[in-house]
């Protein structure tokens, strides 16, 4: 099998690896990596839940090359939590009762966190527009929209 070898941040720490040319980002994330926060739904880049942050952009790790990571800042769910506690994201999800079964929620994450890192203060309009991507089956979107409205700080709601 041949190989390649890639070099990259992940959630702040240098990676060297060497990785199977044809392996999704997502297969290294999960299998050689061991973050199991993002998830395979349907490995075609609809669902969302295997998005993670590349580079400041959210982007679906089924259809990213693992040597497209060469050289990058991957950012994923198990990253956004510091040793003071959960990013203010996750507690708006919490307290706003938007995480339900759970499968969707680091995508969704990720993808909201995208969305603050591009724009500070987003409006409602650009939160729905961030995560349309993201397919949740159990919430019915209504508590994400609201969790992730208020983790925007000011009064712009």
């Amino acid at each position: 099998m041949q190989t390649v070898h890639i070099e990259f941040m992940v959630n702040g720490k240098e990676v060297a690896l060497d990785v199977p040319a044809g392996a999704t980002a997502l297969q290294v994330i999960r299998e050689m990596l061991g973050l199991k926060g993002s998830k395979e739904g349907c490995g075609i880049g609809e669902c969302g839940a295997c998005t993670v942050v590349v580079d400041g952009k959210a982007v679906n790790a089924c259809l990213l090359l693992a040597a497209q990571l060469d050289g990058c800042r991957l950012l994923t769910v198990e990253g956004l939590a510091d040793p003071a506690g959960l990013h203010p994201l996750q507690e708006k999800m919490i307290e706003h009762h938007a995480v339900q079964c759970g499968f969707c929620t680091p995508g969704v994450l990720m993808s909201s966190y995208a969305l603050f890192a591009e724009k500070a203060n987003p409006k409602r309009e650009e939160i729905v527009a961030a995560v349309a991507g993201n397919l949740c089956r159990c919430t019915g979107y209504q508590q994400i929209i609201t969790a992730i409205e208020a983790a925007v700080p000011g009064e712009n709601r």
